[in-house]
């Protein structure tokens, strides 16, 4: 069973809103907390959103006010959503689910497969 399992990325215009969804399952669960990265052309990973198990949550300069990011967590699994606002043709890149997640560390040793969004009119 694949812990990560992202979904919802694609194509969307300027100013336009997206929705990407991120379930966690198996003992990747258990932790609770899970971080949003993402990673253009030519550029470095960086941090999107992060989630904590205690429910702190952390944006990326360069998203917040625009983006949001919750956590609904069931008996079988929990899913991590990240909704876009305002999108901007610099949103543009491949967007991954990883956990665990602690603030101000690096990123945990579970990814996802990633998924594509493109910002473009």
């Amino acid at each position: 069973q694949v812990p990560l399992v992202e979904s919802g990325g694609g194509l969307v215009q300027p100013g336009g809103s997206l929705r990407l969804s991120c379930v966690v399952s198996g003992n990747v669960r258990r932790a609770g907390s899970v971080a949003w990265y993402r990673q253009a052309p030519g550029k470095e990973r960086e941090l999107v959103a992060g989630i904590s198990a205690t429910n702190t949550v952390v944006y990326g300069d360069s998203v917040k006010g625009r983006f949001t990011v919750s956590r609904d967590i069931a008996e079988a699994a929990m899913t991590v959503e990240l909704q876009m606002n305002a999108r901007k043709t610099g949103d543009t890149a491949v967007y991954y689910c990883n956990a665990p997640y602690h603030i101000g560390y690096p990123a945990g040793g579970y990814w996802g497969q990633g998924t594509q969004v493109t910002v473009s009119s």
